[in-house]
Parts: structure tokens; sequence; C-alpha cells
């Protein structure tokens, strides 16, 4: 089986490394077929694809598309799509407009608590100040000792119900299905075992997301245990969802695993670049 990596970031959005950077690496780590997939951005793909060019790893347009679904945040992945579509482009824009005034209140919020400068912290952190995300405050209050890493951020601040979340305007579902196939691509569920779903508000969810025109889902992810690869690949079968592979690598020292360095797909599982 080929070493497939179809989920990472670039500093075009949250990720720590340049787009070439991110795919020169992925070589290096024996990425055959490497998908650059920053949030609602396509920016870094042209500089990804060259870099991967020159170093002779297939290449395919990605994106996460940032969506609400019954009040909770999930991710949908696009892939092999036509990167000039302009629907698929005036979508993300839509999505994308918002951050920086988000930021503000975000940071209006934590000076609440008693955390002040977050806003220009968190922006000397963001390579693309219109794609500033909460990564990048959580990037800023590690620099300023308020937690110790990202995963304490993110247990204590920047999501719902702690200080510094502030809510935004996604895409819906339905939305980002449509721009994926319209732009001639394949949809996919990112890391679906962070959501905090129950057993069946996920079948709903992904019954939804099938009857929309859903294709695939992300069975193996960084941030998924032995355990959740089981579960998704059971329910991969069940809904005759085509299975995707990504380290969702954001930078060196950031990520729950490098590129290319994920365990294989489990066995009877459809894998989706097989229809790139």
């Amino acid at each position: 089986m080929p070493n497939c990596d179809l989920h990472c970031h670039s500093t075009c959005s949250d990720g720590l490394l340049s787009a070439p950077e991110v795919a020169r690496r992925a070589a290096a780590n024996g990425v055959d077929m490497l998908a650059l997939t920053d949030h609602d951005a396509l920016d870094g793909l042209p500089g990804a694809r060259a870099a991967a060019n020159d170093v002779g790893m297939a290449f395919v347009n990605g994106v996460e598309i940032s969506i609400e679904w019954e009040a909770l945040q999930i991710h949908i992945l696009g892939f092999a799509f036509d990167l000039g579509d302009q629907t698929l482009n005036a979508g993300l824009a839509s999505v994308r407009s918002g951050r920086i005034e988000r930021a503000r209140q975000m940071s209006a919020a934590l000076e609440k608590v008693g955390i002040g400068g977050a806003f220009d912290g968190a922006m000397r952190h963001a390579a693309n100040p219109n794609l500033i995300s909460r990564s990048h405050f959580g990037r800023y209050l590690v620099e300023a000792g308020v937690c110790k890493d990202l995963r304490s951020v993110f247990e204590s601040y920047l999501v719902p119900g702690r200080p510094g979340y502030v809510d935004h305007r996604w895409a819906t579902l339905a939305d980002s299905v449509r721009w994926i196939l319209g732009a001639g691509g394949v949809a996919a569920v990112a890391h679906p075992g962070r959501y905090k779903l129950s057993r069946a508000d996920m079948r709903r969810f992904l019954a939804e997301f099938k009857d929309l025109g859903g294709q695939a889902i992300e069975v193996m992810s960084g941030s998924h245990t032995p355990e959740l690869v089981d579960t998704y690949a059971r329910l991969a079968r069940e809904y005759a969802f085509l299975a995707s592979r990504g380290s969702d690598f954001h930078g060196p020292g950031e990520s729950y695993v490098d590129l290319g360095k994920l365990a294989p797909l489990p066995d009877g599982l459809k894998p989706v670049w097989e229809t790139f």
C-alpha cells in the first residue's frame, strides 16, 4: 500500500512550515502521495505542488473546510478538485471573512480573565492574518507561559464553555459538500473521533453526509487511538465510504504524528486515493 498522507497544514493556515517545506518534509519521510489541506484556503497548493514535482512525489489538491452541524464545529476535507473553481473559491472566502473581528473578540474575552496582549501575540504567529485561528492564540498562550503546550491550552481555553472561545459563522455541511463536488472533488469527514457526538448523533451525521454526496471518511488520523481506528473502519464499511489516511501535521513538535508516519489503513477498506 502506498504511503499516502492526505491531511496536513502549512503557514497558509495554522501550520508552522511553508507549503513547499511541508512537501519536502513529506517526501523526505517517505510519503508517496501528499494532499495539503489548509483550513478554508487554497493559497499554498501551487507552491506545494511545485515542490512535490521537484522531488517526484505525487500531489493532490486539498482543503479542510470548517462547518457547523447542530451547533458543533466539524471539518470536511476536500481532495482532487479544480483549484480554479469559482464557487469553491467564493465559498471559502465567505468562511474566511470575519476571522479578524472574531480574533479581537477572543482577545477581549481573554483579557477579562487576566490574559493581555493576546490579539497582537496571536497575530505574530499568523503568517496569513486573514486566517488567524485558535491555534495562533494557543501558541501565544504557550509562549506567554499561560499553558505548557497546545493540548493544555485547548483543555482550559478557546473551546466552548472556556475563556477565549468566540463562535464564528461557518459553512453548513451541505455547503461544503456541494462546493467540493461541484469542483470535481471528493469530500471526506476529517478526524471523526475528535467530535463530541454520541454514537446515535454520529450515525445521523454520517447518514446526512452520505445523502448529500459525501464519499469518504478519515479512518487513520494522527489523533485517532487504535480503538477509534477500529470504530471508523467499521463505520466506513457499514456506510460504504472510501477510507482516508492523514497525519493532520501542523509542525515539528506540535503534531500527534509526523508526516507519513501513520500506520497503514486497516484491511478490507477501499482507499480514497484509488479514485484520484
